[in-house]
């Protein structure tokens, strides 16, 4: 990594372009299938990654356009899950979903992202970021007729994510992520065994690690679930000291118009902290100035050579101006507090 202070970057995902899917939808269908789509993927994976440039921020993506959604995609492309047997089944406690079932053992034939990740690499010199979702969202996204055990489904797309992750290395990715929203809500299973998993998926990775642990999409189901989560939300609090312990070395979360209470992040002290400074359930586009006091916040309690401006959540379901605009803003704060710490 190179050594400029305040490296930019985003959560994840990016608006899809209208060609691709239909916009601002999660889950959106592809338009076109063969050939045409590869390509109109890799096409929309080099326009996401010139607007990250574009607008300043300095540890790049592939936005996710080669992917239909931050958990299904990865999957789909796993022996032992049933998509055609679907079962509803309530996502993170917020809302219903019809979802595939895990019929048999699990397993990776082959490689999920490793083409995308080469493809994005050939075409920047910028550190890249992956995303992976993480053990405990992959299970809450799924009906298990087969172990039986969220904790023993868990283990098994541990080892399938540790296979995945060390190939994305070996193809040049600096830091992996795994998205682990679920952290937020099932606080025993976090550290009865969601710590320990997630341990398992990065074993024997010499890139950086992180974690990413929101409060969401800006859909409206998560909307309304922020809405009973009172004046201070202390979710965090949970997992932090085990994640504290851990050797994850970026905890990523979401600060920007949240009821998060900044004093936590003192919980992960020493570790780097991606700090979620753009808010991803809103088309208001913050100003610099709400993104770097949102930084000065955290200052308080990261070191400056520890915190990494980023991005609530992913950005598929807002427009693709908002986004720009987000993504600008997001460079712009933290060149503001850049200058004040030099």
């Amino acid at each position: 990594m190179s050594n400029l202070l305040l490296p930019t970057s985003t959560a994840g995902s990016l608006p899809k372009p209208v060609w691709l899917a239909e916009p601002e939808k999660l889950w959106s269908p592809w338009k076109l299938s063969g050939d045409a789509l590869r390509e109109a993927k890799q096409d929309a994976l080099l326009v996401s990654l010139q607007e990250q440039i574009s607008a300043g921020i300095d540890i790049v993506s592939d936005g996710e356009q080669t992917r239909q959604h931050f958990v299904t995609t990865f999957i789909e492309h796993l022996d032992g899950v049933d998509f055609n047997q679907r079962e509803t089944v309530r996502i993170r406690n917020r809302y219903d979903a019809s979802v595939p079932t895990v019929v048999g053992a699990v397993s990776r034939p082959k490689s999920v992202f490793v083409d995308d990740a080469k493809f994005l690499r050939q075409h920047t010199d910028k550190p890249i970021k992956w995303a992976l979702p993480g053990p405990m969202t992959m299970i809450d996204t799924l009906y298990d007729a087969h172990y039986k055990s969220r904790e023993k489904l868990a283990w098994e797309f541990a080892k399938i994510l540790n296979e995945e992750a060390k190939e994305l290395e070996a193809c040049g990715v600096d830091i992996i992520q795994f998205d682990e929203p679920a952290f937020n809500v099932f606080f025993d299973e976090v550290n009865d065994w969601g710590v320990a998993t997630l341990e398992r998926a990065i074993e024997g990775l010499k890139c950086e690690t992180a974690v990413h642990i929101c409060y969401g999409y800006g859909i409206e189901a998560n909307n309304n679930w922020k809405k009973t989560l009172g004046s201070e939300w202390r979710q965090y609090e949970e997992s932090f000291p085990k994640l504290q312990a851990s050797s994850i070395d970026i905890i990523s979360l979401e600060c920007q118009n949240s009821h998060v209470p900044m004093d936590l992040i003192e919980l992960i002290r020493g570790k780097k902290v991606m700090v979620g400074a753009i808010d991803v359930a809103t088309n208001t586009i913050e100003t610099a100035d709400e993104v770097a006091a949102t930084l000065r916040k955290a200052l308080q309690f990261v070191d400056a050579d520890k915190l990494y401006p980023c991005t609530n959540c992913g950005m598929a379901p807002l427009s693709r101006s908002v986004a720009r605009g987000k993504l600008e803003a997001l460079a712009a704060g933290a060149a503001l507090v850049r200058k004040e710490l030099a």
